[in-house]
Order: structure tokens, then C-alpha cells, then sequence
């Protein structure tokens, strides 16, 4: 038994050291000091500005683009690391979002709240992309501007999550018209869907939105002007002018390009058309021959359900998901089992270790991920791995725990009587003992991350979260499926291959059995 243990954690230290050199090739080369770096937020007027500033920039230098980090916290967190060195924001979001400002602030009232963060606001791309609450034209005539919804108190409201948490979002329309309705949250790209079916009867939507008029909306006057101007401008760290000079110089030439009427029409390519988000940019600059762009040939069209699943991108995405998964799930067992042998022997703390562990998992991995990108300084693959990582530790912990507080009393005295010494005891007969309910721990830990790490991509980590973030701004079924039913199958293959690895520890403890 001692050198069958001996050889099998032999075996999976080589696993995780395998593990581990995947995690290093699947993160690919870091961006250089030189490499200009781009963000956008998770939505597809966001997706489709990042893909006009990556192909205006990629002529004139190495571009990383990340896209769709999250809301406003994440990315704006992600530009004060330096883990971005760009991304397209609002007026009205820095003044009264970020900054705190009135939402009457000038472009030169924002930057000199920026400056003392080394950040600046400039190039205004020449459109204004307000808020406003559009309800069905199925309601009643009355309903016609903001301050007719205080009359009808069971409308049901549902805003996007972070419309509801904004200053100048449920809070202000609430104040400023004394409205009693208590809204319920739901993602942006489903809440169009939600409205046409009926489910709810009123919204936040983006003046800009492709599907107003699909679904034949009616926006609500803003009488009291609540919501400021928000003006399409570029946020970016002040040293990037001089870094980036000829990419910065290429950007500038988008100043005053990109009308309302061009960025409804591009929202609408992308979501009513199914158009790619660097077919539609791409498009876009095609029209503008005073402004460069990258020139490569790409598919217009997104791919259907099964040539999503088999195309190129798939491997890569894949090969990443592991990475996240096997590193974590690797580095949680690493730090997990000697946490749980320290808690099978000390019984009160370990009980405080169980509790404090047990807490990680009540921590929401958004917020989790948004504290840990000012906390590791960057974005990407790090603070993922770290989410992941904690996620993990409970069921490692907890069975590795349990397992040794099984193993019978009798058994360690026999050891003690033969002479071995404390760490042998242990080494040789209570891991080996508890090793059935130890990999059970790891199994868990490993099948849950597969699904938790579709949240890596909430950071530009990757995996197949990328097409169930994309999918859902997009409200696209087939991105969802592209990214959930690889998941689902890989989880299917987690699954698959403890259990085999369990039936043949089995099969090789009975056959020693028999052979003596």
C-alpha cells in the first residue's frame, strides 16, 4: 500500500508540473512594454468601438485587444492598473459614475479629475448615447414621459444590474420623479426580449440601440434631463500619446466620425444582422479612407451552432479553459490538503479553517474578480486563477479533512507501535487510507471550476466564457451554446476521467489482493 501511495503522488505531482506548463504556454507571451493595449465594456456598441480603435491602432504598432471586461468598475479598475492602456467610455458615465461629478461636466472638468490618476479623456468620436426607459407600444398613449410612471406603481420595471446600482441611473430617475416601483435586475442583452414577450414592461436601454425600432419601443421623455450627455470619447493612460505616438495620431483621426445614425446602424448589423464585431468595423472605416484600419479579410457573418463548435477558435479556447481549470484545481490541492490535514488534527481550529474557507464560497465572483484586479494589479489570467483557486480550496479541503478523521484510531497506533514516526504515519497510512475521499474532493473541485471558469472571461482570461459573455450581450442562443455545451462536455470528460482513474486503483488494490 505505502509504495503504491508513494508512486501515485509521484505521478500527480507530474500532473500538476504538466498542468502548470500548460497554464505557462496557454497564457501565451505577455504584452510587451510596447504593445498598445485596448478594452472595452460587455456590450456590442462597446465590443464594435473596440474593434474600430484595434484596427485604426494595429497598422502603427502591436495591438492587444481585450473585450467585453465587464462593467464600468472592471474596466475603468483595469486602466488604473495599467493591465489597459485604452477603452471607449461616455461622458456621462465618468462624470457621474467614476468621478462623481455633476453630470453637467465638461470634457475639461473630467480631465482635470483624471489627471491626478495619470488618466485623460479625449478624441469625442461624435455621437451621444444617452439613457432613457422605453416601455412596449402596447402600453397605454398616456405613458409618454418619465414622470407618468409614478401614476402606475405595478408596472413592471427589470434594469440592467448595473443601471440600478448607477448615480445617475435608477437612483437619480427615482429621486428626481419620485417614482415607487422597486425594479428587478436583468441583463441588458435579454431585457429586449423579456419586453417584446411581455414578461416586463419597461427597460433601460441605450438611445443608440439597434432595437428600438425592431421591436417597436416607445422611449420615454426625460422632462426633467436627468440623464446628462453621454459623448463617445476615448479614456486612456496619459503616457500613451507618447508611447504609442503613431497609433495615438492614427485614433485622433477618428474625432467627430462616427455619428448616432452610424452607430445605430452598426449596432443593428451586429445584432439584428448577426455581422461579426470587426466585420462591422471594419465596414465602418471602409467608408472613411482618411482613417487606416487593419485591412484583414474576416468572415461577415458569425458562424452557425455547429461551425462554431468545430472551428479553429475552439482548440484555443479549449486549450485555455484547461489551463484555468488545471491550475487552479492544481494549485488548491497542492495548498488544500496539507490545510486539511492540519484540520483533521487540530479539531477547534479546524472547524474556524472550515468556516473561513466555506466563506470564499459566498463571495459573488464578480465582486470577487473586481477585488482582486486593484489587489494583483492587472487583469487576465491572474486574478481568474486566483477566483478560481479560493472557489476550489472548500471541497479540497473539507474531504481531505474528513478522510483523515476516518481512518481508524487502531491503524495509527499500530503504526506508532512499529516504530514509525509521526510524518510516516501519516504519509504511509492515513493519506493512503483517506485517498478514496481525497480525490472525491478533488473531483468535486475540478467539475465545479469547469463551469466557474466560463467567469475568466468577465477579466480577458479567456475560455469558453468569451462566447457566453458575447452571447449575451448579444442575446445570440447560438454564442451561448458555443461556449455552454463545450463547458457541459468537458465537465462530462472531468467526470469521465476520475472515474476511470478510480476503477483501475481499484482494479490494481484487487488484483494485489489476489496475488498476495
Amino acid at each position: 500500500m505505502s509504495h503504491s501511495f508513494t508512486r501515485f503522488a509521484l505521478r500527480q505531482c507530474r500532473f500538476l508540473g504538466a498542468l502548470l506548463v500548460l497554464l505557462v504556454m496557454a497564457c501565451g507571451p505577455a504584452a510587451g512594454a510596447d504593445t498598445l493595449r485596448i478594452g472595452s465594456k460587455r456590450f456590442t456598441e462597446s465590443y464594435i468601438l473596440g474593434e474600430i480603435l484595434r484596427q485604426v491602432a494595429e497598422p502603427h504598432g502591436p495591438v492587444r485587444y481585450l473585450p467585453g471586461l465587464g462593467n464600468t468598475a472592471i474596466v475603468f479598475q483595469a486602466l488604473q492598473a495599467g493591465s489597459i492602456d485604452l477603452y471607449p467610455d461616455y461622458t456621462g458615465t465618468l462624470a457621474s459614475e467614476i468621478l462623481r461629478l455633476p453630470g453637467t461636466a465638461t470634457l475639461e472638468q473630467i480631465n482635470a479629475a483624471l489627471a491626478p490618476m495619470g488618466l485623460g479623456a479625449a478624441i469625442a468620436l461624435g455621437f451621444d448615447n444617452t439613457y432613457a426607459i422605453a416601455v412596449s407600444d402596447a402600453q397605454p398613449v398616456s405613458l409618454r414621459a418619465l414622470g407618468d410612471l409614478a401614476g402606475q406603481p405595478d408596472l413592471r420595471i427589470a434594469l440592467s444590474h448595473e443601471f440600478l446600482g448607477r448615480a445617475d441611473g435608477w437612483p437619480a430617475l427615482k429621486r428626481a420623479y419620485g417614482l415607487p416601483q422597486r425594479p428587478s435586475g436583468i441583463d441588458h442583452g435579454l431585457a429586449y426580449e423579456a419586453l417584446a414577450h411581455g414578461q416586463i414592461d419597461a427597460t433601460d436601454i441605450y438611445s443608440t440601440d439597434a432595437k428600438i425600432s425592431k421591436y417597436h419601443l416607445r422611449v420615454l421623455e426625460d422632462n426633467q434631463r436627468v440623464f446628462p450627455r453621454y459623448e463617445a470619447v476615448i479614456v486612456y493612460r496619459l503616457d500613451v500619446p507618447t508611447r504609442h505616438a503613431a497609433a495615438w495620431q492614427a485614433l485622433r483621426r477618428l474625432a467627430g466620425t462616427i455619428g448616432t445614425q452610424d452607430m445605430i446602424a452598426m449596432n443593428a448589423a451586429a445584432e439584428v444582422d448577426g455581422k461579426t464585431f470587426s466585420a462591422v468595423a471594419r465596414n465602418f472605416l471602409s467608408g472613411h479612407p482618411g482613417v487606416s484600419a487593419d485591412g484583414v479579410a474576416r468572415s461577415d457573418q458569425r458562424d452557425n451552432l455547429a461551425g462554431m463548435l468545430t472551428n479553429a477558435d475552439t482548440g484555443r479556447l479549449t486549450v485555455r479553459h484547461l489551463a484555468l481549470v488545471g491550475g487552479s484545481v492544481g494549485a488548491a490541492t497542492l495548498v488544500g490538503v496539507p490545510l486539511g490535514v492540519v484540520a483533521a488534527r487540530r479539531r477547534r481550529f479546524g472547524q474556524v479553517l472550515l468556516a473561513l474557507v466555506g466563506m470564499l464560497q459566498t463571495i459573488p465572483s464578480l465582486a470577487l474578480l473586481a477585488m482582486l484586479i486593484p489587489a494583483l494589479g492587472r487583469i487576465g489570467i491572474w486574478p481568474a486563477l486566483v477566483a478560481l483557486f479560493l472557489y476550489a480550496l472548500l471541497p479540497i479541503v473539507r474531504n481531505a479533512c474528513t478522510g483523515l478523521q476516518e481512518v481508524p484510531a487502531g491503524m495509527r497506533d499500530a503504526a506508532l507501535a512499529l516504530g514509525m514516526r509521526p510524518l510516516q504515519v501519516l504519509w504511509y497510512v492515513e493519506l493512503p487510507l483517506s485517498l478514496p475521499v481525497l480525490l472525491a474532493g478533488i473531483k468535486t473541485a475540478a467539475i465545479i471550476s469547469v463551469g466557474t471558469a466560463t467567469i475568466a472571461a468577465f477579466v480577458g482570461a479567456g475560455g469558453y466564457g468569451e462566447r457566453i459573455v458575447t452571447g449575451l450581450a448579444l442575446n445570440d442562443a447560438t454564442q451561448l451554446l458555443g461556449g455552454a455545451i463545450p463547458a457541459a462536455l468537458l465537465a462530462l470528460v472531468v467526470q469521465g476521467g476520475f472515474g476511470l482513474a478510480e476503477y483501475l486503483r481499484d482494479r490494481k488494490r484487487a488484483r494485489m489482493a489476489k496475488f498476495g
